[in-house]
C-alpha cells in the first residue's frame, strides 16, 4: 500500500554569505516576514517549511498551493528524498516518480542512452529493468541521433524531452510533479500533457504544485495551502483554493 506521511517536518537553510550589515538587515526582515531567524550556531537560516504534517494515502490526489516562496518546492523534495529535514519524520511507502527539476539526474558529459539507465538508477530502479525502456525513451523524446551524443549538447527544450521521456517511462506508485514542463515546446507539451494525464490516472498517489487552479480542479480531490513554510490551510481542492483566493483579496 503506497503512502506519504510526515510528522512536524521543518527544513532549515543556513546563510553563509553577508557582512554584518546584510546580516542586521535579514534579522530585519525576520521580524516582519517570519521567515529568517538565528539559529544555535548564530547563522541565520531560513525557514523553508516549518513544523509541516500530512498523510497522503492510497487514491488521494493532493494539490500544493501557494505564492512563488511559499515552499511547494521544498516541500515536493522532502517527499522525494532530494532534501532530508531538519526536524520531524518523514516515512514513504511506494515507488515514488518525480517530475520537480529537468536537471535532477542527468549527467551533462554522459549521452542520453547514458542517462536513461543513471537517471533511472536516481529513480530507485536498476540499469537491466531500464534498458528495455530506451527504444520507447527514443520515440518519445524524439531525439534520434542525439540520444548517442553528450547531454552537454542539448538545448534547454531537448534535456525537458529527454528527462520527461525517462521519468514517465515506468508507472509508479507514487507521482510528484512542479510546472517545470512549462520549459518545453509548445507541440512537445501538448505531447506531454496527455502522456502525463495517462500517467496520473495510473498513480496511487498524486501530489502537484501548480499555480494554474484549472489544473488542480481537473487532477486533484485534496489540497494543501502553503505560505511561509507552513501549513495554512487544508481538505477538499475546492474549499482550499476558495481560502487561497479569499487570503489574496486581503
Amino acid at each position: 500500500m503506497a503512502y506519504l506521511r510526515g510528522r512536524n517536518i521543518s527544513v532549515d537553510f543556513p546563510l553563509y554569505q553577508g557582512g554584518s550589515r546584510s546580516l542586521k538587515k535579514a534579522l530585519l526582515a525576520a521580524s516582519t516576514q517570519g521567515n529568517l531567524a538565528r539559529d544555535a550556531l548564530n547563522r541565520v537560516t531560513v525557514h523553508a517549511l516549518k513544523d509541516v504534517s500530512f498523510s497522503f494515502e492510497q487514491g488521494d490526489r493532493i494539490g500544493l498551493i501557494g505564492a512563488n516562496g511559499a515552499g511547494k518546492t521544498t516541500f515536493l523534495r522532502v517527499l522525494s528524498g532530494i532534501y532530508e529535514p531538519t526536524h520531524g519524520r518523514m516515512m514513504a511507502s511506494g515507488h515514488i516518480s518525480s517530475l520537480l527539476d529537468v536537471a535532477v539526474g542527468l549527467n551533462a558529459e554522459a549521452t542520453g542512452r547514458e542517462n536513461v539507465v543513471l537517471r533511472g538508477m536516481y529513480m530507485g530502479i536498476h540499469p537491466r529493468e531500464m534498458r528495455p525502456h530506451i527504444d520507447d525513451i527514443a520515440e518519445f523524446s524524439e531525439l534520434g541521433s542525439y540520444l548517442d551524443m553528450p547531454v552537454r549538447t542539448y538545448s534547454a527544450g531537448m534535456n525537458v524531452r529527454l528527462s520527461f521521456a525517462i521519468s514517465t517511462s515506468v508507472l509508479p506508485e507514487i507521482l510528484l510533479m512542479d510546472e517545470w514542463l512549462s520549459a518545453g515546446d509548445a507541440r512537445f507539451l501538448h505531447k506531454a500533457q496527455a502522456r502525463a494525464a495517462a500517467f496520473v490516472k495510473s498513480s496511487n498517489i498524486l501530489v502537484l504544485a501548480s499555480h494554474s487552479m484549472e489544473l488542480l480542479r481537473e487532477w486533484c480531490n485534496r489540497g494543501i495551502y502553503l505560505a511561509q513554510g507552513r501549513i495554512v490551510a487544508e481538505g477538499p481542492i475546492d474549499d482550499v483554493i476558495a481560502a487561497y483566493d479569499a487570503a489574496n483579496e486581503r
